[in-house]
């Protein structure tokens, strides 16, 4: 049987004419003939934990923009019956039948302490709906509507998958509302810091001489403050007769102002290794300006290294936002955001007696390790090549 050697792959292998052979053959040939993209998207499924991370992300992201449907109650309404009341269990299954309910709170006081606490009756039992109207809201910020995914038909009951913190506000409502605030923060923090730091990065690698001198001294001297106590001065400086709107687009524009800096190193260094290449050279031979060698040639080379860095990036625009939103200095009420919630864990008397008000922790953690998971996996996609 005649023997073919492919010499466009790795190591030298023999044919036959078998079916599989065959189907071998086939799959080399659309690996070799397969984009760059094509490559780096199969090297990025193959990472079983950055699939998982961005199947989380997405899901978050899904839910904050669907939060006030799923949520059943305001992020501010209260229920003072039911202060610090712990979660309850969704039972499926009625007498045999796919009916889901919850029991009931009972309040009572320990005689000893008189400390309040809550005992579930399962004979009274309350029905979960699908599809119910409670409190008005308006999807995407302009549909109105009152229809939530599920609630309780009797208006003076409750139902807290998370239990409820001092004021008696539902923590699952606040947890999923506060999700567009925390996560839309990082988003619009990291696409400013993109544009800022793409700009400069590729600018300063680019001319080089005194414009790469001036910048990188430039970035020096910001990288030189303390990340926390200056998010903090900044912030601190804000009017405190702001609006909460204003103070949240302000809070995005500090982060952003302050976190463009390692994208720019990173660049700079990328395109001193790519500014005397054949293809760059040639377009300045050919007299093509500055302006289409940086956005028409050099940005898309560096293009997978920057949507790397925008993902490792949001994991600490999120954290920074509820770093200062705990301290009292970023976010503030009536807004909601994780960082919000968490400032109620200042109290150590309220930990001690409802331990589910540290949940926004739990959400915080696992977006941050959803984005550095996915962030590895479009890392090592990066450079397909590379095994």
């Amino acid at each position: 049987m005649p023997q073919y050697v492919d010499s466009a792959a790795a190591d030298a292998w023999e044919y036959d004419d078998t079916p599989e052979a065959a189907r071998l053959r086939e799959e080399e040939e659309r690996r070799f003939a397969a984009s760059q993209w094509a490559l780096m998207w199969r090297k990025f499924r193959s990472n079983r934990a950055a699939i998982i991370g961005g199947a989380i992300i997405i899901g978050m992201y899904v839910l904050a923009i669907l939060a006030p449907f799923i949520a059943p109650y305001g992020a501010h309404t209260r229920q003072t019956t039911y202060i610090w009341a712990p979660p309850q269990r969704i039972h499926l299954l009625d007498e045999g039948r796919l009916r889901p309910w919850v029991a009931n709170l009972h309040r009572e006081v320990d005689p000893e302490t008189l400390r309040r606490y809550y005992v579930p009756d399962y004979g009274d039992r309350l029905r979960v709906h699908l599809f119910v109207h409670a409190e008005p809201y308006r999807f995407l910020g302009v549909i109105p509507s009152t229809v939530h995914l599920f609630g309780l038909e009797e208006p003076d009951m409750g139902i807290f998958l998370l239990g409820t913190d001092r004021q008696g506000r539902d923590m699952f409502s606040r947890i999923i509302l506060g999700s567009q605030i925390s996560l839309t923060v990082g988003l619009v923090g990291v696409a400013m810091s993109l544009l800022i730091g793409t700009v400069i990065g590729i600018s300063s690698g680019y001319y080089g001489g005194w414009v790469d001198n001036l910048l990188q001294r430039l970035i020096e001297f910001i990288r030189s403050f303390p990340s926390i106590p200056l998010w903090m001065a900044l912030s601190a400086a804000l009017p405190a007769h702001w609006p909460p709107l204003r103070t949240y687009f302000a809070i995005t524009i500090i982060l952003s102002l302050v976190g463009w800096t390692w994208l720019a190193r990173q660049l700079r260094g990328r395109v001193l290794a790519l500014r005397d290449t054949e293809f760059i050279v040639a377009a300045q031979l050919m007299g093509a300006p500055d302006r289409r060698i940086l956005f028409r040639h050099l940005m898309p080379a560096v293009l997978g290294h920057i949507i790397v860095i925008a993902t490792l990036s949001m994991p600490s625009m999120i954290l920074a936002e509820t770093t200062l939103s705990f301290l009292g200095l970023g976010i503030r009420p009536p807004l909601t955001s994780w960082g919000v919630l968490l400032e109620e864990c200042q109290n150590l008397e309220s930990v001690a007696h409802a331990p589910w008000l540290l949940l926004p922790a739990a959400f915080i953690a696992a977006t941050v390790l959803a984005f550095n998971f996915m962030g590895d996996g479009l890392r090592d996609a990066s450079d397909p090549y590379t095994v």
